[in-house]
C-alpha cells in the first residue's frame, strides 16, 4: 500500500520556523511530482508548493514565496517543506501530496491532479 507519512508540524510564534517532512513508501518516488497543500476549516485544500520529479523546478503560492522552500531527496523518498518567517495566517493542516507524471504537467497542481495524500499535520502560528 502507498503511504505518505508527514511529520514536523506543531505550534510556533509568528516569525518562527518549522520543517515539515514527508516520507513515502509503496510508490516509485521519482515518477511523482511532490507538493504540499494546506487546508483550514470550511475552506478547500490549496496548493502551497510543488517540486518536479527531477528536483529541478519548484513553484510556490504567492503568499509563501521567499518564506517557504520545498526540496526532495529521491534517494530517501522524502520531500521537505522548510517554513520560515511564519505568520498567523499560515495556520492550517498541511498535507503532503504526490502527482503522477501521467496526470500532472506543471505548476501548483490542482487537488484533482493528486494521486496520493498524506494524513495531514497541524501547523499553528500564534501572534
Amino acid at each position: 500500500a502507498v503511504q505518505l507519512a508527514e511529520s514536523g508540524g506543531g505550534s510556533v510564534q509568528a516569525g518562527g520556523s518549522l520543517r515539515l517532512s514527508c516520507t513515502t513508501s509503496g510508490l516509485t518516488f521519482d515518477d511523482y511530482a511532490m507538493g504540499w497543500f494546506c487546508q483550514t476549516p470550511g475552506k478547500e485544500r490549496e496548493g502551497v508548493a510543488c517540486i518536479t520529479r527531477n528536483e529541478d523546478i519548484t513553484w510556490y503560492e504567492d503568499s509563501v514565496k521567499g518564506r517557504f522552500t520545498i526540496s526532495r531527496d529521491n534517494a530517501k523518498n522524502t520531500v521537505i517543506l522548510q517554513m520560515n518567517s511564519l505568520k498567523p495566517e499560515d495556520t492550517a493542516v498541511y498535507y503532503c501530496a504526490a502527482a503522477h507524471k501521467t496526470t500532472y504537467s506543471a505548476g501548483i497542481p490542482a487537488a484533482r491532479e493528486i494521486n496520493y495524500w498524506g494524513q495531514g499535520t497541524q501547523v499553528t502560528v500564534s501572534s
